[in-house]
């Protein structure tokens, strides 16, 4: 459980499917500036794969990721 840690933003993507979960993703981190954090919620089995390469791919870092039932849960660092 992440509780201890302050979100700028918790955005839910749930009900969505690729790629729109790591275009509202990458939305939201354009706003936040360095070393904010966010949580993602999503429900689509395949954005644990986009969502973990985009963040790779773009510089960011993921800090966990969290399986609850059918849902995941993603802590995503901004890093530039």
């Amino acid at each position: 459980m992440h509780d201890d840690i302050d979100f700028r933003k918790i955005i839910d993507v749930r009900g969505l499917y690729c790629p729109e979960p790591v275009f509202r993703t990458k939305i939201e981190m354009e706003k936040m500036t360095i070393g904010e954090k966010i949580k993602v919620v999503a429900d689509d089995p395949q954005s644990e794969e986009d969502i973990s390469m985009w963040v790779n791919r773009n510089g960011h870092e993921l800090l966990s990721v969290d399986k609850k039932e059918s849902d995941l849960e993603f802590i995503i660092k901004k890093a530039k």
